[in-house]
């Protein structure tokens, strides 16, 4: 359903990514994979091993970089990098 909407699917993983849980993140990873048809499918477009893929979004995955992105470029999502807002002050 509603993972299938490129801008709720972009949402999703941002709020998964901002929990600052990995595991969680993956999981929400894995539930963006099967919305838009499995595991096959998203081995096809990355060219990487379904079983590959099933690790790498199991509690204990652990990606490379260079795997995120595929998987991400899969969805439709990139990798973005932002200064961090509390970067540099004191914390009061």
């Amino acid at each position: 359903g509603e993972l299938k909407d490129l801008k709720t699917r972009v949402r999703y993983i941002n709020v998964a990514w901002e929990t600052g849980d990995f595991k969680y993140f993956l999981k929400a990873l894995k539930n963006v994979a099967d919305a838009l048809g499995g595991m096959k499918k998203l081995s096809k477009e990355t060219q990487l091993a379904r079983e590959s893929l099933y690790t790498m979004l199991s509690e204990k995955g652990n990606p490379t970089l260079s795997s995120l992105e595929k998987v991400l470029h899969a969805f439709g999502v990139k990798i973005v990098f932002e200064r961090e807002l509390s970067h540099g002050k004191k914390s009061v």
